[in-house]
């Protein structure tokens, strides 16, 4: 590179021709590679994954969480299926009391009851989704994916550092549910590394849906065991909320940025309408000459997230509820005022738009194939181990989804019966020329686009490689603090601090990226960061040649 960076990536890239798969364990991106080798194709990878994410990542994603999931055809079709959370029918604005003074990003509400226990879960929609996938876009059986997950389950695997750390962080509201405090406190402490966790009770939940089908969550038995242990710790989600979860089949949206095309979710995602808010604010200026992670350089990525947190906060939420004014806020001469705007001296307090108004733990799949099938799926029950409280019996970890929710009331991201939660899942796909170039996302509530947007910003305008943009050091700010990582160097942090920035150190901003970059030679290159247990796998090679078998004897001429 033409510039020496401040940091060294962690991690190694891995390159095939058939096929890569990239997630944040080991053996989830096994399952997927289990899958290709096998005959299934990408979509199948991906599902096999995210199933086998639930044993191994159970404090990211489950089978009573939500998600997105990106997919583009061999055709060049793009679609997104929304399979996000809802709040319950019997939900309702002013459920919970926020905190007056509270950080906004923070979402507080009295007693926490918007985050943890049985109030705190919405209506999942993960598994519909899954099987919808598969059974649109998929070769295989739900069975048949899911084989990888149930062995994972009922064998046990070997507890990672990252597992036994979140486990750790989480123990007291873990310790008050007697399921959860049973699988992971074994003797009041966390699993250790090392350890194997064999989760049977999961395992058999598992085998069951694979048998009866998503009918045995959204409408069976396990659906009925859910609901009636929630109704009896006040939670509000019911059998009908979960026979009545509809996956949405949604186009995504489309910016374009120095020649690229950034192909992203659409409300009630926030992220595709802001990235491509903050990317055509950047195009204004030359982050190239600017140079990596210097004070000019992350001083203007920082007024582009507050400025689109701004926005978000008053605009963005699921157009079912809100009129979401995607135009606007995709809209060039839009930017090019609001990059006008910005100081380069001086951090400013930026306020939404009123003239848009018209009327932490998460995980990350991405697979692509060799016959051109790409899918990035961002997935979550919500924060770190849910609501942390289980079905009992069932394995079942439950998410947490209400505190995406606005507590206060009359916002455009209040809770209201049957709405969509709001999310900055960002699955995104780039193409030049109309050829997909680049697939990728990650996990981490709301650091998620921004942390996209890093990457992108990175790999278009620094020229960096796929592993070096990926492990590059972060900023964030939603206009409060900004935090930064370790790897920014002491001198840009008092100089981002001079210009007025309340600059925080923290130990990672987001989570582990992972995604995969297409060379025009038909190499297929996959890489995961280190800030998860990402792990890539690169499928090359492949069937002897028509003809050939060994031993046998050359034709008599």
């Amino acid at each position: 590179m033409a510039t020496p960076l401040p940091f060294a990536p962690a991690k190694r890239p891995a390159t095939g021709t058939r096929g890569v798969v990239c997630t944040n364990h080991p053996l989830a991106t096994a399952a997927g590679a289990e899958v290709l080798l096998a005959g299934g194709n990408a979509v199948d990878a991906a599902i096999a994954a995210l199933f086998a994410l639930t044993v191994v990542e159970p404090m990211m994603v489950g089978l009573t969480g939500g998600g997105l999931c990106h997919i583009r055809t061999p055709d060049g079709a793009h679609v997104v299926l929304d399979g996000l959370s809802t709040a319950p029918a019997a939900a309702f604005d002013g459920m919970f009391t926020p905190i007056p003074g509270a950080p906004p990003e923070e979402r507080a509400a009295e007693g926490q009851r918007n985050r943890f226990g049985a109030l705190a879960v919405a209506t999942p929609a993960a598994l519909p989704a899954w099987a919808e996938a598969l059974s649109r876009f998929g070769r295989w059986p739900l069975a048949d994916v899911m084989d990888p997950a149930i062995r994972l389950a009922a064998r046990g695997f070997a507890a990672t550092p990252y597992l036994s750390d979140c486990i750790g962080d989480c123990a007291a509201e873990l310790r008050q549910d007697p399921d959860l405090a049973a699988r992971f406190l074994p003797g009041g402490a966390p699993v250790p590394a090392g350890a194997r966790l064999v989760q049977g009770a999961y395992a058999e939940t598992l085998r069951t849906i694979a048998a009866e089908g998503v009918g045995a969550l959204h409408g069976g038995a396990i659906g009925a065991a859910l609901a009636a242990h929630l109704a009896a710790r006040g939670g509000l989600v019911t059998q009908a909320d979960l026979r009545a979860v509809a996956v949405k089949h949604r186009a995504p949206v489309r910016a374009t940025y120095r020649g690229h095309e950034v192909v992203a979710p659409p409300p009630p995602a926030s992220s595709g309408v802001h990235l491509a808010q903050m990317l055509n604010i950047l195009e204004r200026f030359d982050l190239a000459a600017l140079g990596v992670a210097t004070p000019d350089a992350l001083h203007l990525l920082a007024e582009a997230m507050k400025i689109a947190f701004a926005d978000r906060a008053l605009a963005t939420a699921d157009p079912d509820f809100v009129r979401v004014p995607v135009a606007a806020l995709m809209d060039k001469a839009n930017a090019a005022r609001r990059a006008a705007a910005i100081d380069m001296a001086r951090a400013q307090a930026w306020q939404g738009d009123p003239g848009l108004l018209e009327g932490s733990d998460t995980t990350h799949v991405t697979v692509a194939d060799a016959d051109g099938l790409v899918v990035a799926t961002t997935q979550t029950i919500n924060g770190l181990f849910g609501a942390r409280i289980a079905i009992p019996g069932t394995g079942l970890v439950c998410n947490n989804y209400m505190h995406n929710f606005e507590p206060r009331p009359g916002q455009a991201l209040s809770v209201a019966p049957g709405k969509r939660v709001f999310t900055s899942m960002a699955p995104v796909i780039v193409l030049r020329e109309g050829r997909p170039v680049l697939a990728f996302g990650q996990p981490g509530g709301l650091r998620i686009f921004t942390s996209v947007l890093q990457a992108l910003v990175n790999l278009i305008d620094h020229g960096m490689d796929l592993q070096h943009a990926f492990e590059a050091p972060r900023i964030w700010t939603m206009g409060e603090a900004l935090e930064v990582e370790p790897a920014i160097p002491d001198g840009v942090a008092d100089a981002l601090a001079a210009r007025g920035h309340a600059v925080k150190r923290v130990r990672t901003i987001g989570g582990g990226v992972n995604g995969i970059a297409f060379g025009a030679d038909g190499a297929i290159t996959g890489a995961a960061c280190w800030r998860a247990d990402g792990c890539v796998a690169a499928l090359g090679g492949g069937l002897a040649q028509p003809g050939v078998r060994f031993g046998a004897e050359p034709q008599a001429r």
